[in-house]
């Protein structure tokens, strides 16, 4: 079992930049992928960007890539989302997500550990 817990998001105009945080309990944390992803009111929950368990692999959806960076630090048990350049669309409740495996994951169903989200809003 893995808790989760997102920190970091706050309200920031456009252009500017914030790095959100997810703590992850347990002692298995460099065994997991992870994973960020958002949604907009009336809107599906969308990826974001995607990690592997050793760090060595990235993913990003289209709408960020070269704005956001995800990263980990396996000794602290947390992985951040550097987002930078950000546009008022990029406002949502950001979650991060987890799972046991050593794939790359980007799809919502294959993560099995969510944290509560937390809230990113970007005024024009």
């Amino acid at each position: 079992q893995v808790q989760l817990v997102e920190s970091g998001g706050g309200l920031v105009q456009a252009g500017g930049s914030l790095r959100l945080s997810c703590a992850a309990s347990g002692r298995t944390f460099s065994s997991y992928a992870m994973g960020w992803f958002r949604q907009a009111p009336g809107k599906e929950r969308e990826f974001v960007a995607a990690i592997s368990w050793s760090g060595g692999s990235t993913h990003y959806a289209d709408s960020v890539k070269g704005r956001f960076t995800i990263s980990r630090d396996n000794a602290k048990n947390t992985v951040y989302l550097q987002m930078n350049s950000l546009k008022p669309e990029d406002t949502a409740v950001y979650y991060c997500a987890a799972r046991a495996t050593n794939r790359l994951i980007t799809t919502i169903r294959e993560y099995a550990y969510w944290g509560q989200g937390t809230q990113v809003t970007v005024s024009s």
